[in-house]
C-alpha cells in the first residue's frame, strides 16, 4: 500500500476516542484502559451496542459490493476507523482489483494500525491520510488524496457512523463540499444514529461520549435526509442498516438497531 506522508503522532493514550472505543465493540484490541471504560459505561447503557456496530460494518461491505458492481473504482472513505475484517479495499478489490482507496482519519493511533496492517491488491491502490472531517477542504486539497482519486471519474464517499462526532455543525455543511466536488453519477454512502428508536437510551449513550470527551449527537430522519441534498437516494432509501439491501433475512429485534444507513448518487 501506499503509506502516505508522515505525521506527527501525538498519541493521547488517556483520552477515549471514538474509533476505539468501536473497535472495542467489534471484539478488536486496538484500544487503550480509556477506551474500554468509555464503552464499558456505553454498554451497560445500551447493550446492543455491539449489535449497532457489527450491523453498521455489515451495511459498509454490502454498500461497497453495490458500488463497485456499478462501476465505482475509487473510494475515499472519510472517518475509517481502526482496520477490522473485510474493510472497504478488502472488499473492492476482490471484485475489481484496480480499485484505488484512501481512508481518512484524525487519530493518530489509526494511522499508526492502517500504515501497518493494511494490505492492497497489486493492481490497486490503497493510502491512509491523517485528517478531519471537519475541515472536508483540507481533505480535498491533500496531495495524497488528489494522488489516487481522480475527481472527474466515478467515486464514492463513505461517511459511515462519523457525522455524529460533529456535533456542533450541520452534517450538510460537511458533506457540501465533498458533493461539490464530485462529478454527477459519484456516490455517498452515509450511516447515523438515530434517536428515533429507544430515545432514552441514546441518549443515555451520548451523555457517557460526551464525559468520555468524544461528543456525539443522534439525528433524526429528516435531519439525515438533509445530507443527501444534490443526491438520489437507492432504494430502499433512508433505513435501519440491516434494511439496505440485506444479503438474507433481517435479524429480529430489529428496534434494537437504532442507526440509519443509505447511498445516493449525484445528480
Amino acid at each position: 500500500m501506499n503509506s502516505g506522508k508522515k505525521d506527527s503522532l501525538d498519541l493521547d493514550e488517556e483520552v477515549a476516542h471514538p474509533a476505539r472505543m468501536y473497535d472495542y465493540y467489534l471484539g478488536g484490541k486496538d484500544n487503550y484502559e480509556a477506551d474500554r471504560t468509555a464503552a464499558e459505561s456505553a454498554l451497560r447503557a445500551a447493550p446492543e451496542l455491539r449489535a449497532i456496530a457489527q450491523e453498521n460494518r455489515a451495511f459498509l461491505r454490502r454498500a461497497v459490493r453495490h458500488l463497485v458492481n456499478s462501476g465505482v473504482r475509487q473510494f475515499l472513505d472519510i472517518g475509517a476507523g481502526l482496520p477490522t475484517q473485510r474493510n472497504v479495499h478488502e472488499v473492492a478489490q476482490e471484485i475489481e482489483p484496480r480499485s484505488r482507496v484512501v481512508y481518512v482519519d484524525n487519530d493518530p493511533i489509526v494511522l499508526v494500525h492502517a500504515r501497518a496492517l493494511l494490505s492492497t491488491h497489486p493492481l490497486g491502490r490503497t493510502a491512509v491520510v491523517r485528517a478531519d472531517v471537519r475541515d472536508p477542504e483540507s481533505i480535498l486539497a491533500d496531495d495524497q488524496v488528489r494522488s489516487l482519486i481522480d475527481f472527474e471519474q466515478p467515486l464514492a464517499v463513505m461517511l459511515v457512523s462519523v457525522l455524529q462526532f460533529v456535533p456542533d455543525r450541520e452534517p450538510q455543511d460537511l458533506v457540501a463540499p465533498l458533493r461539490d466536488a464530485m462529478p454527477r453519477g459519484g456516490y455517498l454512502a452515509v450511516s447515523h444514529p438515530t434517536q428515533d428508536f429507544r430515545a432514552s437510551q441514546v441518549d443515555e449513550v451520548a451523555s457517557t461520549y460526551t464525559r468520555a470527551k468524544a461528543p456525539a449527537v443522534p439525528r433524526r430522519k429528516a435531519e439525515i435526509e438533509r445530507v443527501f441534498d444534490g443526491f438520489e437516494l437507492l432504494e430502499p432509501g433512508i433505513v435501519q442498516t440491516p434494511l439496505w439491501r440485506p444479503d438474507g433475512p433481517v435479524a429480529p429485534h430489529l428496534d434494537l438497531i437504532w442507526m440509519y444507513g443509505a447511498v445516493g448518487r449525484k445528480l
